[in-house]
């Protein structure tokens, strides 16, 4: 792992299914509490399209920005841009379509 600086941050990737919960929970958490050494995106291999409204509705219960906060494919990141890190979530309840990148599911 590389030393970080705050001209400098550290990338991170959360891949999931739908990028419409966990994932977009999990980016909006690393942006926030990351206070700028971190930078967090997040993605889906089949994206619904849309956020769900309940991780909506608790990111704003908990004072997180929603803006920007979108549902997006994983395609979007295959220009040639540097991530340091990908996080694959949530392997328990992805059995039928879990991201195909993040390898096979260990018990």
């Amino acid at each position: 792992m590389r030393k970080n600086t705050r001209n400098d941050p550290y990338n991170v990737l959360f891949l999931c299914t739908g990028n419409s919960a966990r994932s977009i929970i999990a980016e909006a958490i690393l942006n926030r509490a990351g206070q700028g050494n971190f930078r967090a995106f997040s993605a889906g291999s089949h994206p619904k399209g849309h956020i769900h409204p309940y991780a909506l509705d608790l990111l704003r219960k908990l004072h997180y920005d929603v803006t920007g906060l979108r549902s997006k494919s994983w395609k979007s990141f295959r220009v040639p841009t540097r991530r340091d890190s990908i996080s694959c979530l949530p392997f328990v309840t992805m059995r039928r379509r879990r991201p195909a990148r993040c390898g096979p599911v260990s018990r």
